[in-house]
Parts: C-alpha cells; sequence; structure tokens
C-alpha cells in the first residue's frame, strides 16, 4: 500500500495544481474501450496509468482491492488464484476496473447482479481541489452513486474495492433456438426467474432467427457434453460457431466452455465487428484468413487501429438499452432502418444488488423499469458523414421515445439541451459544485461529437478539405489503422514535438 499511497499523493498534488489555476483537465488511463475519439493535451491531463495492480485478494471477505487501470484479464487471473471472481466481468479482457465503473458495464450476469460498479463496495478518490477521500454506500454516499458512470468528472478514482463471488472450472453453456425476438424475451425471462443460471446473453441473426445463452458455473461436464474453447488462433469465433452449431436445430444444445474462454468469448472478433474489417480490405472471410490474421482480431489491437485510422466516424458502435415492452419495435426499427446483423441481446438489472443503487437510474429524467434488454448495435453506418450523422440522431430520438437509455462510451449527437432533458443534469451539477469539480469537463463535454466544429473547421480551412478528400480514398484510413497497431506504442496521447537546436 505504501508504493500505491505515495503514487496517489503526487497524482493529487497534480490535481491540485490544476484546481488552484481553475484549468481543466483530463484523465490519461493509458487505454480506453470507447469508440470516440481521444482529446488528450499533454499540459492538461493527470497521468494515473501508473494505478495498475491488484493490491489484495480476500478469501474471507470475497473481495479484491484493486486500482484503476487493472484489466479484466489481469484482474481475472489473479482472483482465479484464490478460487474466485468478480460477479460482473466485461466480456472484452483490456477494459479496466476504473472504466467499467466510471463509464456503463453491463454484461452477460448483469441480469442477476446488475451493472458492473453495483459490485463496488467502495472506493477511494481524489476530489478536483486534489482532497483524497474514500467514498461508499455509507460514507458520502452522494459521491459514491455519482461516481459511477460520471466518466471521471465528479475526480479520479484510485482504488476500488471490488466483491467476488466463488469460482468454478467451466461455464455449461446452453444454446436456446428463437425464431423472433418475442421467442427470444421468453426464454430470457424464464432463465432469468431460475436461481441457478448464472449467464444470459443472445445473438439474432436475423428478425426470425436467434440463440439465447444460458450459463450455469459448474465444475463438472455431464456425460456426453463436449468442452469448447474460444480463445486459441484455431479456435472458432465464438458467434460463428453459435450459429453453425444451431443451424436448423429446434432443440437447445450444452457444452462446456472453461470458464476464462467463457468470460472472454467475444475477444476474438470484437463479438462480430471484426468482421466488417475482412468486408472493408475485400479479404476472404474465412476459417484460414481469421487464423492468419488472429493478431489483429483481438479488441486491445483493434481499438488501437480503430482510434488511429478515424474509421470509428463511419461505423455505428452503440449499445441502448430498451424497456421490454418496447423490444418487439426497436427490432422492427433496426431490421428497416440498419439492417445490419447479428445484434446483441443482454438483460440488464438497473438497481443491483442494493436498492440505493437506483440513483443510476435516477441520473435519467424517466422512470426505467427494474429489467431492461440491452441491443448491441454494430456495423457499418451511412458513407457519407452529413447522412451518418442524421441517422445517428434519428437513432438516439428513437431510444428516447421508446423509453430508453444509451451508454454513453460511444459517439453520441445529442445537442446539449437534448442531452440535459434525457440526463438529470441539475442533480449532478450539485455534486460538481459540492466537491469544487465546476473546472472539469462535464459528461457531455466529454461524450458529445461536436458537429458544428467539425463542420465549422472544413468550410473555413482548405487543408481540412484536402486532408478529408485524402483520407476518404480507400483504403488510405484502414491501412493507416493497422500500420499504426502493428507499430504499437501509446496511440492516445499527441506525439511530443521535437526540440530544435534552439531550444537544446
Amino acid at each position: 500500500m505504501d508504493n500505491h499511497d505515495g503514487a496517489v499523493a503526487q497524482i493529487a498534488t497534480a490535481i491540485g495544481k490544476f484546481h488552484a489555476r481553475k484549468e481543466a483537465f483530463r484523465i490519461y488511463h493509458g487505454s480506453t474501450n470507447s469508440t470516440r475519439q481521444s482529446q488528450y493535451q499533454r499540459d492538461r491531463m493527470v497521468d494515473t496509468s501508473g494505478l495498475n495492480n491488484v493490491l489484495k485478494v480476500d478469501t474471507k471477505s470475497m473481495t479484491a482491492l484493486v486500482e484503476p487501470n487493472v484489466p479484466m484479464d489481469s484482474l481475472v487471473e489473479a482472483t482465479l488464484k484464490h478460487g474466485l471472481l468478480p460477479p460482473v466481468v466485461m466480456e472484452f479482457p483490456g477494459i479496466t476496473v476504473g472504466g467499467g465503473f466510471a463509464g456503463t458495464a453491463g454484461e452477460s450476469s448483469s441480469f442477476r447482479y446488475g451493472f458492473f460498479d453495483r459490485t463496488i463496495n467502495w472506493i477511494e478518490m481524489i476530489l478536483a481541489n486534489g482532497e483524497i477521500v474514500k467514498a461508499s454506500a455509507t460514507q458520502k454516499s452522494d459521491l459514491f452513486y455519482g461516481a459511477a458512470s460520471s466518466f471521471g468528472t465528479l475526480g479520479v478514482t484510485t482504488l476500488l474495492e471490488v466483491q467476488l463471488i466463488e469460482a468454478k472450472t467451466y461455464v455449461a453453456l446452453t444454446y436456446h433456438p428463437v425464431s423472433s425476438i418475442s421467442e427470444a424475451q421468453e426464454e430470457i425471462e424464464k432463465a432469468t426467474k431460475d436461481a441457478s443460471n448464472d449467464f444470459l446473453d443472445g445473438i439474432m441473426y436475423s428478425k426470425d432467427n436467434g440463440v439465447i445463452c444460458v450459463g450455469r458455473l459448474t465444475n463438472d461436464i455431464p456425460a456426453g457434453v463436449k468442452v469448447q474453447e474460444f480463445t486459441r488462433p484455431t479456435d472458432p469465433w465464438f458467434y460463428i460457431h453459435v450459429q453453425r452449431l444451431m443451424k436448423n436445430r429446434t432443440a437447445p444444445v450444452t457444452e462446456a466452455v472453461p470458464v476464462v474462454d467463457y468470460l472472454f468469448r467475444y475477444d476474438r472478433g470484437g463479438f462480430w465487428v471484426a468482421k466488417y474489417a475482412y468486408t472493408y480490405f475485400i479479404t476472404p472471410f474465412n476459417r484460414i484468413t481469421r487464423f492468419l490474421l488472429d493478431y489483429f482480431m483481438h479488441t486491445r489491437v483493434m481499438y488501437h487501429a480503430l482510434h488511429q485510422s478515424g474509421l470509428s466516424s463511419f461505423y455505428t458502435i452503440q449499445d441502448v438499452a430498451i424497456p421490454y415492452k418496447e423490444a418487439a419495435t426497436f427490432m422492427s426499427y433496426l431490421d428497416a432502418n440498419f439492417k445490419n446483423y447479428p445484434i446483441w441481446l443482454c438483460p440488464l438489472k438497473q438497481s443491483g444488488n442494493a436498492s440505493t443503487h437506483s440513483l443510476q437510474v435516477l441520473k435519467t429524467n424517466q422512470q426505467r423499469p427494474e429489467m431492461m434488454l440491452n441491443f448491441g448495435v454494430w456495423g457499418p453506418g451511412p458513407k457519407k458523414r452529413e447522412e451518418f450523422i442524421q441517422w445517428n440522431r434519428a437513432f438516439e430520438k428513437k431510444v428516447d421515445a421508446l423509453g430508453g437509455q444509451k451508454w454513453l462510451y460511444a459517439h453520441t449527437y445529442y445537442t446539449e439541451e437534448e442531452f440535459d432533458e434525457i440526463y438529470n443534469r441539475e442533480k449532478y451539477d450539485a455534486l460538481r459544485e459540492k466537491y469544487h469539480a465546476t473546472y472539469l469537463p462535464t459528461v457531455y463535454d466529454k461524450v458529445k461529437v461536436d458537429v458544428e466544429k467539425e463542420t465549422r473547421a472544413r468550410e473555413e480551412s482548405m487543408k481540412a478539405r484536402l486532408l478529408a478528400l485524402f483520407w476518404s480514398i480507400w483504403p488510405l484510413m484502414g491501412l493507416y489503422g493497422v500500420y499504426k497497431a502493428m507499430m504499437g506504442g501509446d496511440y492516445l496521447l499527441p506525439k511530443t514535438k521535437r526540440k530544435s537546436s534552439k531550444e537544446l
């Protein structure tokens, strides 16, 4: 803890200096699983990337003391040594504990436990004035609940106590074929009522063809059940394997999946988003090419390429939660307007184990039902930038009209007035005032796509217009992203300027 305390003290000092100057800063974590473009300036950021250690796993209290930049695969590795697991594990191994808390992370166990932040007992945080505090359900509870999904706009989280559950060797994963979103909901509701189920999600391969995946932690493999892995280069991508396995089947099928393979089953291929890279590069999409290009098909590398290429501005990557009663309407909307499959389904419990965690729900001006159905909507959008923006704005309005909620890790096209109508800005601003954070960027500042600024830059600058024309030439953006991913290095920070001989 001494090393941790020393590092936190240094960060607190740096934040205190920013506060004294009332100069906004951004938090540099070292990685991101957001699709939003990074906006870092080296002289206006606080570097917390060194806070990346699991400090303690307590088998008696079944908790782990974790710094915020610990990625999921490292946390799982550390806790499995003690026969334990986090109850909610984000499907991409590079997503960090702090990212899951400060962002919004709902996964296949969230029908049981709620979002990842609901599994946090307490946090250590540096307030925006440099003060180091601890917050929990009983101590500074408004800060504790408010910091969840606040994207670091209330301060810097530096330590978290994560709840743990008993781990087992396998997940007995049963695939239930469905022929409509209504049938999918029936299977989801039936599985939710069964207390023995630990995991639950689904994949719609078309409007009338899908699979609901129900998992149970187990140490035993029943007779006749096959063990299936998903993490080796020779293994199939999860969504392809399930589709082929369940083709023309009408009865459920069960497999035993090693627990780590299950938790990160969507890493290779980024669910299925990587298939669009094969389309972009006009590359055959088959078992051989997936094996040969396996290095590039893991989410850490994919995010690197995505950020460097700028292609995220042309692909729809959105997660939205829709009330169950509107799920069929939304599915029809996607079928008519999005037209890309698969679509991910993930039931989400809004409150989690403690009813007081409903403050997250109350951040929105609409009351949400206890259970919502997440739709993962990922695929190419309109090629023209203006049409792409219009499509996303219409998508956001549809979600809001159905009483749904959009997760803010992705591009956000709301105007500030629209954003304030959806999210409880009054309560959020009061928290920022109370905890000295009014000089920091707001959530809206961090998640918005500034369409007006983007358009103005193109109109006023010949250089911007020429660059836009250059990068519009296929496949320059994609090749640049692949090149930068191969070169490695830090892809979030702007490069430092070389000093001239006069400065040396």
